[in-house]
């Protein structure tokens, strides 16, 4: 079998079962090598071009004086969110700014790689659901854009 029909086995064995945490441990004459990988479902995250898209969904929230609702931008990995390119910066986004799709408006910190995170509709940010330095999870939402 080979080594990528034997990943291809344990993705969908691991799926079947539900388990998204793994544990390598492999012992060598010189030493051990040990590797813990967490997998999850991220269908947007683009490997390729190094940017991560995230999922959206249609959210409503309700404030002190009305309610909010518009296509929410969620977090497609687990990690910690900035609002601004660098400390000090500008936010790449505030409440009511008009974004494109394709623009970013937040970064994900996640194994000391910074992933834009990029608007994938036309809109104006309606709210910011998270503070710059948050840890987010996986599926959260971080923008309201309407």
């Amino acid at each position: 079998m080979s080594f990528r029909a034997t990943v291809e086995s344990m993705s969908k064995i691991m799926d079947e079962m539900g388990i998204t945490e793994l544990e390598l441990e492999r012992q060598f004459l010189f030493g051990v090598y040990r590797k813990h990988i967490h997998l999850s479902k991220q269908q947007a995250v683009a490997v390729a071009a190094g940017t991560a898209v995230a999922d959206t969904t249609t959210v409503c929230k309700k404030s002190e004086s009305a309610q909010i609702c518009g296509h929410a931008l969620k977090s497609p990995m687990v990690g910690v969110v900035y609002l601004a390119p660098e400390p000090g910066a500008d936010a790449f986004v505030t409440v009511g700014k008009s974004v494109k799709a394709g623009d970013t408006v937040a970064l994900v910190e996640a194994m000391k790689t910074f992933n834009p995170i990029k608007s994938d509709k036309d809109g104006i940010v309606k709210e910011i659901l998270v503070s710059d330095g948050a840890a987010v999870e996986f599926d959260e939402p971080l923008i309201i854009i309407e």
